[in-house]
């Protein structure tokens, strides 16, 4: 499988009106098959990062390319090949789950017999099947939660944004979200996901980054960054450095 580049960030700054700057200089790059932890403090900058990628949140300064696409000048060929998951899914409550699922099946343009067979096997895992005739506002948040990584996943994106996944994730769901994000790496998707939770990442991840007042700390593989220590131990050791 040919490893090659699925994001690049290159030199992101992002400065808010009172002149604090929540991005400084981001650069970083995933690559096909890579789980890739973004991990900070809140407030650190990773939010704001993630949501430039995924063409929620304009910025000045840099280029972010997905896929060899720019997000600001080929923003539809990016958002074709990609999924976001945000850490508070604000999804159509009106609807029910499966006319939700049907909607973004619909906005891909995926076939009848994919999507049946992407929502049955997904909806299955996640055990929300028989609340999918339910509407959305009935749902409970990690419900919605679920309803949001399925929608995520049905179009089979290359790239698959998750911002603190696990947050409000029983830990059933979060064990089979690991195991769908594994599976989708062997086959070549690339997944950058912010988290707070350092031995999810320190598990789940090949490479890390790690942001403090929106700059890059320290960057590259698991191994060379924990060098036999947890990651827990690297990341208090390399902030309170810089």
């Amino acid at each position: 499988m040919e490893n090659k580049v699925i994001l690049e960030i290159k030199n992101y700054s992002k400065t808010y009106g009172e002149g604090k700057k929540a991005a400084d200089n981001v650069s970083l790059k995933v690559m096909s098959g890579d789980i890739y932890g973004f991990i900070g403090h809140n407030g650190a900058g990773k939010s704001t990062t993630i949501r430039a990628v995924v063409g929620v949140l304009d910025f000045e300064e840099g280029e972010i390319l997905i896929d060899g696409h720019s997000v600001k000048k080929e923003p539809m060929e990016c958002k074709k090949v990609t999924a976001y998951i945000p850490d508070n899914p604000d999804l159509y409550e009106s609807l029910t789950g499966i006319q939700y699922l049907n909607f973004i099946a619909d906005v891909f343009e995926i076939g009848t017999k994919e999507r049946e067979e992407s929502i049955k096997k997904y909806a299955d895992a996640f055990e929300i099947t028989e609340s999918l005739g339910d509407t959305i506002n009935s749902y409970s948040h990690g419900m919605k939660q679920k309803l949001a990584i399925i929608s995520a996943l049905i179009h089979d994106p290359k790239l698959l944004v998750l911002d603190e996944p696990f947050v409000g994730l029983d830990p059933k769901a979060s064990f089979i979200l690991k195991g769908i994000m594994r599976d989708m790496c062997s086959k070549g998707t690339a997944i950058f996901f912010s988290t707070h939770v350092l031995d999810v990442a320190e598990k789940l991840c090949n490479k890390v980054a790690m942001i403090k007042k929106g700059r890059i700390i320290a960057s590259g593989t698991m191994d060379e960054l924990t060098e036999g220590h947890s990651l827990e131990e690297a990341f208090l050791e390399v902030e309170s450095e810089k």
